[in-house]
C-alpha cells in the first residue's frame, strides 16, 4: 500500500492493523486529520556523520550566550554523554529510557531535571536578541525531508501541532530559519520569559517536561475544540512520553502513532513496538511520515 514501508529501518508489530488505520483515514479524507508531532530528536536529526545533533536546550548550550561553568551543567541530553562532564545528563538520563521503572517513579525525577536546567538558563541572563544567533551557530538540524513535510501539510491545509519539552522560543527560531514556519503550525511548549531590557527572568507557565505532555494536551483543550472537525490523528515522536500528546483530540476516530527509535535500540525495541504502530530504527530522515502523507492526500 505503501512501499515505503518496506524499508529496512521500518519495524511493525501489526502490520495489518496498521494498513486498518491507513484505509479508515483515506477514506475519512484529507480534511479530517491533523499532525502532532514531537520536536527534538523527532522532528530534528538525533546524528549527522556519527555527531549527536543539538536539542533546543544544547543550542543555547553550545552558543556563546552560555559561560563555560554553566555550559558543563547543563548539557541536557547529548553533547556532555559524549564527553562525560554533564552531571544532569548523567543522572537523569538514563532514568528518562530505563525501561525497567515505571512513569509514576519517573515524573518527580524528571521534574526535578527540567527545573534544574531551566534554573541554569535563567542564571545565565540570555538576552532575547541573542537567539537567533545562537540557533544560526549551532548545529540544529532538521530531519532530511523537512521541507515536503512541512509544505505539504500547509498546502493541504492539515494542521500540525508541535509538542515539546524543550524551549519554544528555541524550537520556533529553528523552523522559522528554515522557512517553513508555516500558519498551519502551533507549539506547545517551555517559552522563556523576558524582562523589560530583554534579559531572561523566568520561564511562563507550567513545566512540560517528557511525561506529563497528556497534561499539557488536556490543558490546552481549546485548541482541540478547534479541530474537532478532524479526529484522524497522525502522531510523531522519539520517546513513550509523547504517546500522550493526543489526549485532547476531541473524538478521535483514528490514530497513527510513528516512533523514532534513535538510541539503545535492542533494550528498548520491544517497549517501542508494543506503544507505536510502525517504529523507525535509526531512521534520520521524515520518508516514511512523508510516504503517509502522500497516500492520505493523494485523492485531494
Amino acid at each position: 500500500m505503501i512501499p515505503e514501508l518496506s524499508n529496512g529501518s521500518v519495524l511493525m508489530k501489526d502490520p495489518q492493523r496498521v494498513q486498518e488505520i491507513l484505509q479508515s483515514m483515506l477514506k475519512a479524507g484529507s480534511n479530517t486529520l491533523q499532525v502532532i508531532s514531537d520536536f527534538d530528536m523527532t522532528l530534528t536529526r538525533f546524528s549527522y556523520n556519527g555527531k549527536r545533533c543539538p536539542t533546543c536546550h544544547n543550542i543555547l548550550d553550545n552558543s556563546k550566550t552560555i559561560s563555560n561553568e554553566c555550559r558543563l551543567k547543563l548539557d541536557l541530553r547529548i553533547l556532555s554523554c559524549l564527553l562525560q562532564l554533564d552531571h544532569l545528563l548523567e543522572t537523569y538520563y538514563p532514568i528518562e529510557i530505563d525501561t525497567s521503572r515505571s512513569v509514576e517513579e519517573k515524573l518527580p525525577l524528571m521534574v526535578e531535571w527540567w527545573t534544574k536546567a531551566h534554573d541554569l538558563l535563567v542564571e545565565q541572563k540570555i538576552k532575547k536578541d541573542e537567539l537567533a544567533q545562537a540557533v544560526r551557530e549551532s548545529d540544529a538540524m532538521l530531519r532530511e525531508g523537512y521541507e515536503l513535510f512541512f509544505d505539504r501539510l500547509h498546502e493541504q491545509s492539515i494542521p500540525l501541532l508541535i509538542f515539546s519539552a524543550g524551549i519554544g522560543d528555541i524550537l520556533e527560531e529553528v523552523i522559522r530559519q528554515a522557512n517553513v514556519f508555516h500558519p498551519n503550525v502551533k507549539v506547545i511548549s517551555n517559552y522563556m520569559d523576558f524582562d523589560e531590557f530583554g534579559m531572561l527572568r523566568a520561564f511562563k507557565g507550567e513545566l512540560i517536561h517528557i511525561y506529563n505532555k497528556r497534561e499539557g494536551a488536556l490543558f490546552n483543550t481549546g485548541h482541540f475544540k478547534e479541530l474537532r472537525s478532524k479526529p484522524n490523528v497522525l502522531l510523531m515522536g522519539d520517546s513513550l512520553g509523547d504517546l500522550d500528546m493526543a489526549d485532547g483530540v476531541q473524538d478521535m476516530k483514528n490514530i497513527l502513532k510513528i516512533g523514532y527509535l534513535n538510541d539503545k535500540v535492542e533494550e528498548r525495541k520491544q517497549s517501542y513496538l508494543d506503544s507505536y504502530d510502525i517504529v523507525l530504527v535509526n531512521d534520520e530522515s521524515l520518508e516514511i511520515p512523508n510516504a503517509v502523507l502522500h497516500y492520505l492526500t493523494s485523492n485531494k
